[in-house]
């Protein structure tokens, strides 16, 4: 038996759907955007779980203050680096986190830094979240992206695993430079984290004033460092 002939799109049901999809674009493009950028290499592998659930948690609880616009990246492997789309839906951010695994590779934080300086530079970018806990990679060109960075009013709010003192020199000096903020975590201090989160997309939503309505120790922490 023949299969019935297909419907074909008419020329109106083109243009309703080419319209749908400038709206969704257009509405993405307005959202205040927020960069959420993680190290996915393997010696981030004994905490990545907890790290994972509570950047999930972030993305959701997110959605409970306001519309942003968050793009997810991360670099693993040899020389691999993903970036989602820009994204407005909490659960689909979540979702695209949990499929992310560690790989064993180099830190990419400049190829990170680059492109969120081109991501900038289209659309504004409020701020870059990047957690991590390596660095192989000059600590000089680091800090003169994050310069550019604050020069062009892009904070980098820095989230570092571990207790490797170049590590933290150079996240401080970036954070400094990029006019942004630097705090440690680890395992034990996971709550801390997800307030820390938290405040961040507050402050990309709404700014220092946001910040300052949060009233949390960790917002006060985050306020001091972008305002020294």
């Amino acid at each position: 038996m023949a299969n019935p002939p297909t419907r074909r799109s008419s020329s109106s049901d083109i243009a309703q759907f080419l319209n749908k999809s400038r709206n969704i674009t257009e509405f993405v493009e307005r959202q205040p955007r927020l960069m959420f950028a993680v190290d996915a290499t393997a010696s981030r592998q004994p905490t990545w779980d907890t790290a994972r659930q509570l950047q999930q948690e972030m993305f959701l609880a997110t959605a409970k203050l306001t519309t942003l616009s968050v793009q997810l990246c991360y670099y693993r492997g040899f020389r691999e680096f993903q970036a989602s789309p820009w994204l407005t839906d909490s659960e689909e951010l979540a979702m695209r986190m949990n499929k992310v695994r560690c790989e064993g590779g180099h830190t990419q934080i400049e190829r990170l830094l680059q492109h969120a300086i081109g991501e900038h530079r289209k659309a504004a970018v409020r701020a870059v979240v990047f957690i991590g806990d390596a660095l192989e990679e000059n600590p000089d060109s680091l800090c003169n992206l994050a310069g550019q960075c604050g020069i062009l009013g892009l904070p980098l709010f820095l989230f570092q695993e571990g207790q490797d003192a170049l590590v933290r020199k150079t996240f401080q000096d970036m954070a400094k430079l990029s006019k942004g903020a630097w705090a440690h975590f680890d395992a034990r201090s996971a709550a801390t984290l997800g307030e820390l989160l938290g405040a961040v997309a507050r402050y990309a939503a709404g700014g220092v004033q946001a910040l300052e309505k949060s009233g949390s120790s960790n917002a006060r922490l985050l306020l001091e460092q972008l305002r020294n």
